[in-house]
């Protein structure tokens, strides 16, 4: 018997809104919709009421969970209309927070992974683990959310030989309790049987639609801006881009759990290799000219783009923000085809999505 089924747009599930309808065959899904703009705040327009400085705390809270990548996009797009040269410890302090609040999220989007498929024991560790990494931001930026790290021409606050410490005392911390949740998530039947297999993106689909990001990188497409456009002293680090040929849910699980390794290893050249010199071009913004520039930015759930284009005033003629879900939202009806209704929330759920950022 075939009839459809409605999720959301307000769901118990559900943190935020989104609707999906699945037009299902018994328990098979035989076709699925997904719509958006639930969650709209006019965010691009206010920025144009506001100067730079402003529209730095105004974008960071575009979303809470990569608050740091959207000032720090912006941040760029500023500086090269400016023609500012940021100092390179400064560059050196945002790619330390920028990489933490990378871990933080794939932390995040795996235990809510475990929390879906019922493993709800390896959620609660998943999550224990990242605690360290949340008082770890804490103790560089004062914040657990926004941490307002970012100025128009570099970092805002300076990282001490003690914090030094605390990172690298952290990170080996996580390294070691990474290797035990590692072995879970590989090897467990439980997440096996509920991931492989399950939300299928082929690698032609995921080009074809356009899919950024840990996304993308599970259906092997092998792309990431910080290697590919290198921005803040990338191309200073060593580091690989995971990719990984399964194309399904277990694939974006094993993408995130490599990536955290990544980035542990970028934190650790960042801190031993930190620049001596100013974290800033001081207090004094030069007059931003007219112009526009688009900034490119591997945030935490892929490819992040802002447009920004100045008139020479003090506030932005025009912001135009792309985020990953934006461009992971349209795969979303190609997985959740010729799967199972229980899958659904699974499947939605594992492009990491963000309607927050969304909709913005």
């Amino acid at each position: 018997m075939s009839y459809t089924i409605p999720i959301g747009p307000y769901h118990p599930a559900l943190e935020e809104p989104v609707h999906a309808r699945l037009k299902v065959d018994g328990e098979r899904i035989a076709d699925a919709e997904v719509f958006i703009g639930y969650n709209h705040r006019g965010i691009e327009k206010l920025a144009q009421e506001r100067n730079f400085i402003q529209t730095l705390v105004l974008v960071e809270r575009v979303c809470g969970i990569c608050s740091h990548s959207h000032s720090l996009t912006y941040a760029m797009a500023i500086e090269n209309i400016a023609q500012m040269e940021v100092p390179k410890r400064g560059q050196y302090i945002r790619v330390i927070v920028e990489e933490l609040e990378r871990i933080h999220s794939h932390l995040l989007w795996l235990g809510i992974a475990c929390h879906i498929i019922g493993h709800d024991s390896l959620f609660m560790q998943i999550w224990n683990d990242r605690e360290r990494t949340m008082d770890t931001l804490e103790a560089l930026t004062g914040n657990r959310v926004n941490y307002a790290m970012n100025t128009i021409g570099g970092a805002r606050r300076d990282i001490s030989d003690d914090m030094r410490k605390t990172v690298l005392e952290a990170m080996d911390d996580l390294e070691k309790k990474m290797g035990p949740i590692t072995h879970f998530l590989t090897t467990d039947k439980t997440v096996a049987m509920r991931t492989k297999g399950v939300g299928v993106l082929t690698t032609e689909d995921a080009i074809k639609l356009g899919a950024v990001g840990p996304h993308a990188r599970a259906s092997g497409v092998d792309m990431d801006v910080r290697r590919d456009a290198p921005y803040c002293c990338y191309d200073d680090f060593e580091f690989n881009v995971p990719v990984e040929k399964s194309c399904d849910v277990y694939a974006r699980v094993v993408i995130r759990v490599l990536e955290i390794f990544e980035s542990i290893k970028i934190i650790r050249q960042a801190i031993d290799t930190l620049p001596e010199g100013p974290i800033n071009l001081g207090n004094k913004i030069p007059r931003v000219p007219a112009g526009q520039f688009i900034a490119r930015h591997e945030a935490p759930r892929g490819h992040l783009v802002y447009k920004v284009i100045t008139d020479g005033g003090v506030n932005n003629y025009r912001l135009s923000i792309h985020v990953p879900t934006f461009k992971n939202a349209p795969t979303v009806p190609v997985m959740l085809r010729e799967n199972t209704v229980a899958d659904a929330g699974l499947i939605v759920a594992s492009i990491d999505p963000c309607f927050s950022c969304l909709d913005k």
